[in-house]
């Protein structure tokens, strides 16, 4: 009966709840490779692991606890995630206020411009002393590259515009209203907005950055031709700085940066740039006034330290005066005869007068004030006679005329 009951459990039981010999377990691994392990790969799988519904190696996601959310939200196997890894080969994000500091870099990276002078009718002409490039409207405006190591083959120079004063700088700059809409000026690989161009280089590529606003004209960097150690770009500036809805005469700056296409910066130039309608006159101007200006500061330099230098004299002057009780002959060197003897002639009269005053005693305080008192009361005396002298004469008819009444009226009595 005991037999029996057991043979009944076992066979209402499942296949989990089993229990096989140890003898019946290893016959089922036949699968070994040459060097006697076992072969993972041949290896049986254990019952019951397809009904719970997991394998060993790894839990399915279909199994996975709902907490709090649906199950589209999680990641299913074999679809990417919902927010990818940023691509470390796409370009970086362009700053919201980009540097304006001069850069050289490791390729010694410079900017050179045509030398070219201040006559009415120059189209584009460079200031080194402003570090200003004064240029027509829509007219070219060569620019030399030059570095001193040769960047990547890659490498890219880039072009940007933006506002030279700091209460300014956050603003974008762009062309005119007038000027951009304007059919004179109109091209049709750059967009109408932009207000630096390249020109005669189908490679330009123009960039307006989704996060700043910004815009940029990027070409490739090419390598100096036989016999020469710089490249040339030609700019245009579509816009005039006074022009208003558009720069409304705020100073620009132009920026140029050798970069690598994933936006390194390699090198960095900037200069200021004027656009206007007689460059020459302006450049000549502006020049003019920094020379006024630099003059006056170095004249007030200059009185500055004169006050300071004659006040340490003066210091120093009495200071030795002060000090130098001692009497001793000096010599003083004079190169005109009619000098000298105007000199020898002071130096006669100094010496008469300082030998009376020694030979006279000395007089009490007292004594010179007594004597001081009535020459005082004896210029008082003078001065009131000379007052009422001039006061008699000015009033004498009429105190005449008065009298005569008076004899008049007592003879007649």
């Amino acid at each position: 009966m005991e037999r029996d009951l057991e043979s009944d459990l076992d066979r209402t039981l499942s296949p989990l709840l089993s229990q096989e010999t140890f003898q019946d377990l290893w016959g089922s691994l036949e699968a070994t490779d040459s060097t006697g392990f076992l072969d993972p790969g041949n290896m049986p799988r254990p019952m019951g692991f397809s009904d719970l519904g997991f394998c060993p190696l790894y839990v399915q996601a279909e199994n996975i606890p709902e907490v709090g959310g649906d199950r589209a939200d999680l990641p299913q196997p074999g679809h990417p995630a919902s927010d990818p890894l940023p691509d470390p080969a796409a370009p970086a994000a362009a700053p919201a206020i980009p540097c304006t500091e001069d850069y050289v870099g490791e390729h010694g990276f410079e900017l050179a411009f045509e030398t070219s002078g201040m006559a009415k009718s120059v189209t584009c002409t460079y200031s080194p002393d402003l570090n200003k490039l004064f240029c027509q409207l829509a007219k070219t405006c060569p620019v030399h590259i030059k570095v001193s190591a040769s960047p990547p083959a890659d490498a890219v120079i880039r072009t940007m515009a933006v506002y030279k004063k700091s209460e300014h700088i956050a603003d974008v700059v762009k062309r005119c209203p007038h000027h951009e809409r304007s059919p004179d000026f109109k091209d049709g690989t750059a967009p109408a907005e932009h207000l630096i161009r390249v020109e005669a280089n189908p490679q330009a590529k123009y960039i307006s950055d989704t996060a700043s606003k910004r815009h940029s004209v990027t070409v490739p960097y090419e390598q100096p031709q036989l016999g020469t150690d710089s490249t040339t770009i030609l700019y245009n500036f579509m816009c005039n700085s006074s022009c208003m809805g558009g720069m409304n005469r705020r100073p620009i700056l132009t920026i140029v940066t050798l970069e690598t296409p994933l936006g390194m910066i390699l090198g960095r130039r900037s200069f200021e740039v004027r656009v206007c309608a007689c460059p020459g006159r302006d450049r000549r101007t502006e020049e003019e006034n920094l020379k006024k200006t630099t003059n006056s500061r170095r004249e007030s330099k200059k009185a500055v330290a004169q006050s300071s230098s004659s006040e340490s004299t003066k210091r120093s002057s009495a200071e030795t005066s002060g000090n130098n009780n001692e009497s001793g002959p000096y010599t003083l060197q004079v190169r005109n005869l009619k000098h000298y003897k105007i000199l020898e002639y002071l130096l006669k009269a100094m010496e008469s007068f300082d030998s009376k005053q020694q030979q006279q005693p000395p007089q009490p305080q007292g004594e010179s004030e007594q004597q001081g008192e009535p020459e005082s009361r004896s210029s008082l005396l003078k001065a009131r006679k000379q007052d009422g002298g001039q006061s008699s004469s000015s009033e004498g008819p009429s105190r005449v005329k008065k009298r005569k009444v008076k004899e008049e009226t007592l003879d007649s009595d």
